[in-house]
């Protein structure tokens, strides 16, 4: 297969996977979308993430704090990248939407969204090793056994 061909189709899915991913992570079991989130149920969101991961983890104040900064670094990047998307699965359409998928504006779409995630990645990187780093080895443990598990009921009540 042809070298521009190859770098096409991994553009193309890696879009779909971006643009998937995005609105699948942005969905919410009430059927609102993270993104659209007042400030105020975004601040419930974040306390209540704080109090559970905070309690399962056995974080102390300090901790607590940089975890904060983690997660409103982590939103502000997803509002970063999803910025201009009101719906994802609207642009996946445009994309398909012809005789012929439009490469050129997959592309477009793709370049875009790396710049963006190449930008702001480094502040979301350094809020989370800061998080990270100021567990005890005990408290990375607990993490990375939530990690191993997936998630599946870590979080959860």
């Amino acid at each position: 297969m042809k070298t521009w061909i190859k770098r096409t189709l991994i553009g193309v899915v890696s879009g779909a996977v971006l643009l998937g991913g995005l609105s699948a992570c942005g969905h919410r079991h009430e059927g609102s979308h993270r993104s659209q989130l007042s400030q105020e149920d975004a601040a419930k969101w974040r306390e209540r993430l704080l109090d559970r991961a905070g309690k399962e983890l056995q974080l102390d104040a300090g901790q607590k704090l940089k975890l904060g900064a983690a997660f409103d670094q982590l939103r502000e990047h997803r509002n970063t990248v999803v910025a201009g998307l009101a719906d994802p699965r609207a642009e996946l359409r445009a994309l398909v939407g012809g005789e012929r998928l439009d490469r050129a504006r997959a592309q477009t779409w793709v370049d875009e969204k790396t710049q963006l995630l190449r930008g702001d990645s480094p502040r979301t990187i350094g809020a989370l090793a800061d998080f990270y780093d100021s567990l005890r080895p005990e408290q990375q443990a607990n993490l990375r056994a939530w990690l191993d598990r997936r998630g599946h009921g870590f979080w959860r009540s």
